[in-house]
């Protein structure tokens, strides 16, 4: 049998060594499985114990009877003679090493009175936490020649320096393992080696990381493993020592820094041929080692007689060996019987063999990948657990399992189960079993060991290279076969993290359901509920360090998706004692943020004076001031309830339970292998075709106008997982206890809305950074692919040898640079963006919002509100409204109706203006983001964040709440993204352009029927509103950006007074005016100073610009107006501004001066107008004889013309045509280029 290969496919640790090391020299039978068998094809019940106990073929005598306890036994010992005592595990020379017992013989651990600083053992044997500033120390053991190791388990990634020093070296404050002379130190934090100076060195580590620290003392050099792999040798020629005076093991850590030391107390993680370890394996190993490999042999005797097996049907017609049920039960008493004694003589082999040969027999057993064998295991498990030794040989299997889930690291090639998945495996089925669950919660590190379980591995730039080999893009220059490589890689990547995410929430769900035997009996959660209070307290984010015993933000994120599953999709278990609300009514499977109907939330969670909370900020200040402010106590027990969709007018409302579901509950199916395909694409789909036209839109605005919803009709979307949970073992806790029938313990139910404040706060603490570094990640990604094209088009055009070479060098550093963003911002992809994950973020989202705003009505219970509530939200909706990934457009329209609500509110407002990824992203892509179908919601936004500077703003008080942050922020990106923002202007002008038409038409509508439908009106009155707001952004612009009307190009001049005259002709029309009644206010006419405001505003911003901006090649606004070939209708315009009743539409004076610079502007166009009328007819004689007057706008020259049709126009209203339609406006053909001819421009 290939009993080797079993053994390889265990551990990657190199345990299986101790299992098979000193067996491989004596085991004669691997060949008998199929070679001895007697005459007559059968075998005895006595060949079958010889293959078992792996003993000569026909060394047991024919058996008489039954089989026995007592021979069994006997066999058992005649296996160990093959063992002598005196050579279990023992290091036949320890030339070159010396250990200062300190009263534990053998025993290296670390020298207290080394010690410098303040290192504190948290958890035995050895990890370590520093609480000092910089802690020293060194091992009780130093070498002098030979092959040394030591490994340390990293559980935190700053600053460290571990390696070797002499007892010479000196540990201060300030001066650690490295910083002296005979003292060596590697720190991945700062990737550099240490012997008084520094070098880099190695590569960066992460959380769970397990550093190799090996000396070679026969070469003279000190080398570094990470994770198994060589850094290198670190340091050559190291001086040699005197016996008694070598080199101890040594750490240096920085507070709050962890680590976990093996001196070999434990097996090594990852062993390294030819090093030894400092403390030997406790004598006891090779014999439990032997006992469980009769275990292995005896139960791979089933295995083979299972139909799985593709060898079966050979071994059954051998009929080789006797049935395993007549001769398991006294077999495998007799080794445990044996087994344990062995281990209850050492208390340090019980642990040594827990975490080496128990854990890599029962790891074989179970199988590390699906199916698990189940039924052998459990037959394991009922024997052992008869002797009392079992539960603290399992205890440390336990902690060996939580160990290796911290260090556990994703493997492409074992894809979908890597990483910590079968270790996760075993211990939900372990857990499984009432006096295991109860064992393990009577531990003092029940919590440090969950944590353990729910940790895993972020990698770093290396990690990646090995997760993801082959890397593409679009228009890369690539291998064409990256591109599927890369989609293969990431579809098992995100296999590989969506089983590991499985099986951490069959363990929560083990916790959750697990009921503590205690008195009084507690309802189910109550041990969950302990441990996320815990987990908080200890990450709180108003530390400015990290808190001592803090993992890292992944147990916090893996909490998030847990949470985040059970309350979008459910929880994957009956219902829980009655504490779990998820299938009330007979409906199941449906998660608490998708139930809809009826809602509540229990203030207590707001107002109590909880211990987690107290120093988060509230929205109205602080805890204490609040509370001194406001008697809050007697509404402790207060629950806030309302109906789904209460905030919405009837005729719009759309809820779980009306036919048009919520956007979070709608097929929106992505594509997700166009987009990992194509990521720059989908990424950038909101930035391009920024010259698109204004399609026809009465149907779009009619419907925002409806009672109607954008929203389509679709059914409720199930669980993503893609097997049922009993496929992969999920079954509940065997033998769970009940809470007795009359108990009252409301007050320690765990409810689901209490899961949902701790999920905020969960991604407030740790999943918040996550998506600041992916948003980081993307946004660079699109920075350096542009600099690579741009760098690869230099090198097409640099004919010098010289300039060549410094690009391509320059383009190699861009390449790789590339290739790292992209492999980062995958990795965040596929770890962040799960489609489940999308779906329960935007249930959250739509959850809150509506719990806010109910909240909102209340002045007390509002100023209590956390604001991670707050941030919670902004962050995710800055960062996602414009996600390419979000194929449905109603959940952008989703996402962006979420910002235009709250930037109403002055207090949400400071939460956007503080929030880092508001302030990073949204200015850009809300400019992105105005198109044909968002410019509603986009509008909205910008005009609050614009508010308080325009011309008669004052009446309305909106200086006060004005934005002066984000004025800065979008006056910044617009002048230094020219590009954008020239789109951003054309979407602009074509939208109001549109909005004013549409306006005028509908008017006119109205004064043909006699009689005017309510819809009409409101439809007419939406339109105004939304022009209104159009022309003061155009106002702001002006005021903020007046170079890209004044400077370079005047077609954007051109457009705006165009515009400007437009729109002045629309109001000054007396019937367009007066007949549009807003809607619900039947007695107030449209007022047109609404809109007239702004455009004096726009007028009197160019002329101050005007003065400021020094230019010989100025735009001028005057003569631009007075090339217009509508004269009176300017001049109309402008006087009916002058004209107009502002004194009722604003308070004060504050404002006249600015009338005054437009009578004065009015005065120069009228005297500039004059002198033109000459020049005009002057043109016009002289047009009737030349063709070469541009037959569009019959002011200028056509110098240029089409290209390939030759069709001929002037430059400015070519390029004006070319911006919305890429065809010819007098053939239709498409244009490839233009040609303008400078002569005729001269």
């Amino acid at each position: 049998m290939a009993e080797d290969g079993i053994w390889a496919s265990g551990l990657s640790s190199g345990l299986a060594l101790i299992l098979n090391g000193e067996d491989k020299k004596v085991n004669t039978q691997k060949n008998r499985l199929v070679s001895y068998h007697d005459d007559f094809g059968h075998q005895s019940l006595e060949r079958t114990l010889e293959y078992v106990f792996d003993l000569p073929y026909r060394s047991i005598e024919p058996l008489n009877g039954s089989l026995d306890a007592s021979l069994v036994r006997s066999l058992v010992k005649r296996s160990f003679q093959k063992f002598p005592p005196s050579l279990d595990s023992r290091r036949q020379s320890k030339d070159g090493l010396c250990i200062f017992d300190h009263g534990c013989e053998d025993v290296v651990s670390v020298d207290q009175s080394s010690t410098c600083g303040d290192l504190q053992i948290v958890s035995p044997p050895l990890l370590l936490e520093s609480l000092a500033i910089f802690s020293s120390a060194r091992a009780n053991a130093c070498v002098w020649e030979g092959k040394w190791m030591y490994e340390v388990m990293l559980e935190t990634a700053g600053i460290q320096q571990i390696g070797w020093a002499t007892i010479s070296c000196p540990f201060t404050d300030h001066m650690g393992v490295g910083d002296a002379e005979d003292s060596y130190a590697f720190d991945g934090k700062r990737v550099k080696k240490w012997n008084e100076e520094d070098e880099v060195y190695g590569q960066p580590w992460v959380v769970g990381d397990v550093i190799g620290c090996c000396i070679d003392l026969d070469e003279d050099s000190i080398l570094f493993y990470r994770n198994g792999i060589s850094l290198g040798v670190a340091f050559a020629g190291i001086r040699k020592m005197n016996c008694g005076l070598g080199y101890f093991p040594a750490v240096s850590l920085s507070q709050g820094e962890r680590c976990d030391l093996n001196f070999g107390a434990r097996p090594f993680k990852y062993p390294i041929e030819g090093f030894l370890p400092l403390q030997d394996p406790p004598p006891v190993t090779s014999r439990a080692s032997q006992l469980l490999q009769c275990l292995s042999r005896m139960l791979e005797i089933e295995r083979m007689e299972r139909p799985e097996f593709t060898s079966v049907d050979k071994l059954r017609r051998l009929q080789r060996f006797v049935p395993l049920e007549e001769i398991f039960h006294p077999v495998a008493d007799a080794i445990f019987d044996e087994f344990f004694p062995i281990l209850d003589e050492d208390e340090r082999g019980m642990e040594y063999v827990a975490w080496g040969p128990f854990l890599s027999f029962l790891m074989e057993l179970y199988g590390l990948h699906f199916p698990h064998d189940h039924r052998s295991l459990d037959k394991i498990l009922d024997v052992a657990l008869k002797h009392r030794s079992s539960s603290m040989l399992l205890q440390h299997a336990i902690g060996a399992l939580s160990f290796c889930c911290k260090t556990a690291s994703l493997v492409l090639t074992e894809c979908p189960y890597s990483g910590s998945y079968s270790y996760l495996a075993l211990a939900c089925h372990l857990l499984r079993r009432e006096e295991l669950m109860v064992l393990w919660w009577k531990s003092p590190e029940f919590e440090f060991l969950l944590e353990g379980f729910l940790s895993w591995k972020s990698p770093n730039k290396h990690d990646l290279q090995l997760m993801m080999p082959s890397v593409w893009w679009p228009n890369s220059c690539e291998d064409v076969s990256h591109e599927s490589s890369m989609m293969l890689t990431t579809t098992a990547l995100s296999d590989a993290i969506s089983k590991i995410e499985e099986k951490h929430r069959d363990l929560c769900c083990l916790v959750i359901q697990f009921i503590p035997p205690v008195t009084p009996p507690q309802f189910p959660g109550s041990v969950f509920r302990k441990f996320l209070q815990n987990v908080l307290l200890k990450n709180r984010a108003d530390r400015n360090m990290t808190p001592p015993g803090v993992l890292g933000n992944t147990v916090l994120v893996s909490l998030y998706s847990v949470i985040l599953h059970f309350l979008s999709e459910g929880f994957p278990m009956a219902d829980i004692c009655g504490w779990c609300k998820s299938h009330r009514d007979g409906t199941k499977d449906i998660g608490f943020l998708h139930r809809g109907g009826q809602l509540s939330f229990p203030i207590g969670l707001f107002v109590k004076n909880d211990p987690i909370k107290i120093d988060i900020s509230r929205i109205g200040g602080s805890l204490n001031s609040l509370t001194e402010l406001h008697l809050v106590h007697d509404r402790e027990s207060e629950v806030v309830s309302w109906e789904e969709g209460c905030m919405d007018d009837d005729d719009a409302k759309v809820t779980h339970f009306t036919r048009q579901k919520p956007c979070c509950c709608s097929s929106y199916d992505i594509d997700f292998s166009r987009i990992s395909r194509d990521p720059i694409r989908f990424r950038a789909k909101g930035s391009r075709g920024h010259a698109s036209s204004i399609p026809e839109r009465s149907a779009h605005v009619a419907a925002e106008c409806s009672a109607g919803s954008l929203n389509e009709e679709i059914t409720d979307k199930p669980s993503s997982s893609e097997h049922p949970h009993s496929q992969f073992g999920y079954r509940p806790v065997q033998h769970s206890r009940t809470v007795p029938e009359g108990s009252d313990n409301s007050s320690a139910t765990l409810r689901e809305e209490e899961l949902l404040d701790v999920m905020l706060l969960l991604y407030h603490t740790g999943v918040a950074p996550n998506f600041r570094q992916a948003s980081y990640y993307m946004s660079h990604q699109s920075q350096l692919i542009s600099l690579l094209e741009e760098t690869d088009r230099q090198i097409k055009e640099r004919p010098c040898n010289e300039q060549r070479k410094r690009l391509k060098e320059a383009r190699n550093i861009y390449r790789e640079e590339v290739i790292d963003s992209v492999r980062h911002s995958t990795w965040y992809r596929i770890s962040l963006l799960s489609r489940w994950k999308q779906r329960g973020m935007y249930a959250a989202c739509m959850w809150i919002v509506q719990l806010l705003l109910v909240l909102s009505k209340d002045d007390v219970l509002f100023s209590f509100i956390p604001e991670f509530y707050l941030e919670a939200l902004v962050t995710f909706v800055v960062t996602h409204f414009d996600d390419p990934r979000i194929s449905s457009a109603d959940l952008k329209d989703l996402l962006l109706q979420c910002i235009s609500a709250l930037v109403q509110y002055k207090e949400y407002m400071v939460s956007f203006e503080t929030n880092h990824a508001a302030t990073h992203r949204m200015p850009k892509a809300l400019l992105s983001a105005f198109d044909n179908r968002s410019w509603i919601p986009v509008t909205k936004i910008l005009l609050r964040l614009c508010k308080g500077f325009g011309f008669g703003s004052s009446k309305y008080g909106e200086t006060s709440s004005s934005s002066v942050i984000f004025q800065r922020l979008l006056r910044d990106v617009c002048a230094e993204d020219e590009e954008l923002f020239a789109a951003f202007l054309n979407r602009l002008f074509n939208t109001l352009s549109w909005a004013m038409t549409e306006f005028s038409v509908s008017i006119r509508e109205m004064q043909e029927k006699n009689h005017v439908l309510e819809f009409q009106q409101r439809k007419c009155s939406v339109i105004f509103d939304s022009s209104c707001n159009l022309v003061r952004i155009l106002e702001f612009c002006t005021h903020e950006i007046p170079q890209a009307f004044l400077l370079g190009n005047d077609m954007h001049l051109k457009r705006l007074t165009e515009l400007v005259i437009f729109t002045l002709n629309q109001m000054t029309s007396a019937t367009d005016s007066e007949s549009a009644k807003r809607h619900g206010q039947s007695s107030e006419k449209i007022n047109r100073g609404m809109i007239l405001a702004p455009l004096v505003g726009i007028i009197v911003n160019l002329m101050e610009a005007s003065t400021e901006v020094e230019s010989n090649e100025q735009n001028d606004v005057i003569e631009v107006l007075t090339r217009m070939d509508c004269p009176e209708t300017v001049l109309f315009g402008l006087q009916y501004m002058l004209e107009f009743n502002w004194a009722g539409f604003f308070k004060g004076n504050i404002h006249f001066a600015k009338l005054r610079q437009l009578e004065d502007f009015l005065t120069s166009l009228i005297s500039r107008m004059g002198s033109r009328d000459l020049e005009t007819s002057e043109l016009w004689k002289e047009s009737e004889s030349d063709d070469s007057i541009c037959c569009i706008c019959y002011t200028c020259v056509d110098d240029a013309q089409f290209a390939p049709c030759l069709h001929r126009s002037c430059y400015g209203c070519i390029t004006r045509h070319l911006l919305n339609c890429q065809r010819c406006f007098f053939c239709n053909a498409i244009v490839n280029k233009v040609i303008k001819d400078e002569t005729r421009t001269a």
